[in-house]
């Protein structure tokens, strides 16, 4: 990891073994997940492994009592910071009726919940930075003191909704994060194959705001970006677009077969760059992160994902007669 202290930045030792807890809970729900899956279980998993540091960074770095996210289908770190559990997150890949995102009526992964200011999510990618804008000008009409943070992939940073929101949250300089999660592919398309020039935040100049590039490795990078953007938009200075370049440690979902596509080396020389690993590491050096801590913190997560996977897996399944509930014709 780079340079960066925490306290530097005005966190202090409590809040940064808060965000390690909150990105090892992400890293092993989403484990769970997968062997659930492929345990015939639940139907599928869209992973965050790779990105827990971008999406802890960023909900630490804003008002979670007041702001508001627009999130996309990786996000499972940010929304468990922002209030969602591990229970929830259960209910709603084995697409029961307690789970709080729909009810067991969309895919995992489409967050949105009204006790945090989750804006409900689409299957099509990049709706939400749409929604996040529209958020944000109501804010701005209505005076209210709170930033809209909404991420996509580098994928759908290439599409005409991502830009067109960007042009308008630009013109009106709407208290709006436009944070991009670099995780090298849009599914099985590399970067330099999908994006001219291959740095998506030197777009922010095209649209009037600033862009700037982080370590998505890095929780306290994505940390200090995401504060300076947030005060900017609360001082009325507009948008900020936030590219955190990471890697997706895994397939893109459980769907997907990733080795016609990368090589296995090229994972594993990645696995190196473990936004867990590295926070770990920096943990430890400051002292604050001992192992048997670290052991008190996988055991109570062990003991809670395995209540959550128990409780989802004996809980209801939707009333059948709700089907066409919510459905317009």
């Amino acid at each position: 990891m780079s340079e960066l202290n925490h306290r530097e930045l005005g966190l202090s030792d409590e809040e940064v073994l808060e965000m390690y807890r909150y990105m090892l809970l992400a890293r092993k729900i989403d484990e769970r997940m997968w062997l659930l899956n492929r345990a015939g279980k639940i139907p599928f998993v869209i992973s965050c492994q790779g990105q827990e540091a971008i999406q802890v960074g960023a909900a630490f770095a804003l008002d979670r009592e007041k702001d508001w996210l627009c999130p996309y289908y990786r996000d499972l770190g940010m929304v468990l910071a922002f209030g969602q559990t591990a229970k929830e997150q259960m209910l709603s890949a084995f697409a029961k009726a307690g789970d709080p995102n729909s009810g067991g009526r969309q895919m995992p992964g489409h967050y949105g919940d009204r006790r945090f200011r989750i804006f409900t999510g689409s299957s099509p990618v990049t709706t939400q930075v749409l929604h996040a804008v529209g958020i944000a000008y109501a804010g701005k009409l209505q005076q209210k003191e709170h930033v809209v943070l909404t991420t996509n992939g580098d994928g759908s940073s290439n599409q005409g909704d991502w830009h067109e929101a960007c042009n308008f949250a630009g013109v009106h300089k709407l208290p709006v994060i436009f944070m991009v999660e670099n995780n090298q592919y849009a599914i099985s398309v590399p970067l330099k194959r999908q994006v001219a020039g291959g740095e998506i935040w030197k777009r922010g100049e095209g649209y009037g705001f600033p862009g700037i590039k982080v370590d998505g490795n890095n929780p306290l990078a994505v940390y200090q970006a995401v504060k300076e953007a947030r005060e900017r938009g609360i001082n009325g200075e507009g948008p900020t677009l936030i590219e955190a370049v990471a890697y997706r440690l895994v397939p893109h979902s459980s769907d997907d077969d990733d080795r016609t596509y990368r090589t296995r080396e090229e994972v594993e020389e990645a696995k190196k760059r473990d936004p867990m690993l590295l926070f770990k590491n920096y943990l430890v050096e400051k002292g604050i992160l001992t192992e048997e801590l670290n052991q008190k913190f996988n055991e109570s997560i062990a003991r809670e994902i395995n209540e959550a996977t128990e409780y989802a897996e004996k809980a209801p399944y939707p009333d059948p007669e709700t089907t066409y509930e919510h459905v317009y014709a």
